[in-house]
């Protein structure tokens, strides 16, 4: 008999074709709406194999219903809605779609930096809503880009590739990462700073951190607190790095100038959040790999490791 694939979100055909052939295909037919828990937790129960997205928590609950299954691939670079650790102590394979994203998330994680910095969503309503009358001296001002300091917190294969658009602006870029990397430094001219210094620098500070228990909640009240009042934030790496709840108060209050996240804690993300009260936010839906090309790639990525491993080879990028 085949081994049992089950697929949390609906594929398209041309990319599920080839994996009929050596599984057993079960799959939740929408692509906008999650699995229900119960239905995970039921086709859980017979999987061998387990296609995941960013939104399907796969804790210990499933784990352990999940007795027959042997991997999981998750479409996305980060892999927190996985219990990692609970599934190395079963056996079961998980991995993940690293690199092929690189440069289209930079894009979007710099294009969400310049539409913060000059409010352009903002203005954009105020046109289609008729509020924009006559041309004012200082009327939809927003804040130079150009020749400013950027601090990126985390320096992985995204953070460089937004430094090397930062240089093309004519910006300074510092950075903070776990490990200090001369090499890049040598190339790029950016300087090495620690997280507080960074902070107080920035006239940009843009988060690229993988989420993990070191990193949540690594961007508190203090270090709000330690920005420019004339700062941006940019988050673009996961929900819960930041912390929501000083942020909205950092916003509100003006200590900082504005945000812009393309992540959040709960995602979808609540539409009575008092964030999206705020006028000096800009949010979007958790779209830093939403090109065709990529998220594609991707999917390339999860059908090769599925194949791999039904053929007894060893599925690529594995992260446990």
């Amino acid at each position: 008999m085949k081994p049992t694939l089950y697929i949390c979100r609906e594929m398209p055909e041309e990319i599920v074709a080839p994996l009929r052939e050596l599984y057993e295909v079960d799959m939740w037919q929408s692509t906008t709406v999650a699995v229900p828990r119960d239905v995970l937790l039921e086709k859980c129960a017979t999987a061998t194999a387990l296609w995941t997205v960013i939104s399907d928590q796969i804790d210990d609950e499933v784990l352990q219903v999940a007795s027959k299954l042997k991997i999981i691939v998750n479409m996305a670079v980060g892999y927190n809605n996985i219990d990692v650790e609970a599934a190395r102590t079963r056996g079961i394979i998980v991995t993940n779609t690293p690199d092929v994203l690189t440069e289209t998330t930079a894009d979007l994680a710099f294009a969400l930096l310049m539409a913060t910095a000059r409010d352009l969503i903002g203005a954009e309503n105020a046109l289609r809503e008729g509020r924009w009358t006559s041309w004012e001296p200082l009327g939809f001002t927003g804040v130079d880009i150009y020749g400013s300091t950027l601090g990126i917190v985390g320096m992985g294969r995204i953070g460089e590739a937004v430094m090397r658009r930062a240089k093309g602006f004519g910006m300074d870029v510092l950075y903070h990462n776990r490990s200090r990397k001369h090499g890049v430094e040598d190339m790029y001219g950016c300087t090495y700073a620690e997280l507080e210094e960074l902070l107080a620098s920035s006239d940009f500070v843009l988060i690229l951190v993988p989420y993990s228990a070191e990193t949540k909640g690594l961007i508190g009240k203090d270090e709000l607190e330690r920005m420019k009042e004339t700062a941006i934030l940019i988050n673009v790496a996961r929900g819960g790095i930041v912390d929501e709840n000083a942020l909205f108060d950092a916003l509100r209050t003006k200590k900082i100038h504005a945000a812009g996240l393309d992540v959040f804690e709960t995602e979808p993300v609540p539409l009575d959040h008092p964030l999206l009260t705020l006028p000096n936010i800009t949010v979007l839906p958790h779209i830093g790999s939403a090109t065709v090309k990529t998220r594609l790639a991707m999917m390339g990525l999860n059908q090769k490791a599925l194949l791999a491993f039904a053929k007894g080879e060893e599925p690529n990028h594995q992260v446990t």
